[in-house]
């Protein structure tokens, strides 16, 4: 079995890095973060809108049962200690 993924023995994986300097690795950072953000696709306006309202009920909604959880604990607590 031949292993097509194998380096040359005397190449260390990272001579490229090494050899550019910090503002060149910079730029090509830079670069490819603009063309992975290319490559999402935005919510419309609409979808933006209906995944906030979702978000703000869901926040308010685990936000109460939270609250009942406490006033029915804090209730039990004070009765079982007094």
């Amino acid at each position: 079995m031949v292993d097509t993924d194998a380096k040359p023995a005397g190449d260390s994986g990272g001579s490229d890095a090494k050899k550019k300097n910090i503002f060149s690795r910079l730029a090509l950072f830079i670069r490819q973060v603009v063309v992975e953000l290319r490559k999402v696709i935005w919510p419309t306006r609409n979808e933006l809108v209906n995944y906030t309202i979702v978000v703000v009920f869901f926040i308010f909604l685990m936000s109460g049962i939270v609250a009942l959880y406490d006033f029915v604990f804090t209730r039990g607590v004070l009765f079982v200690f007094g």
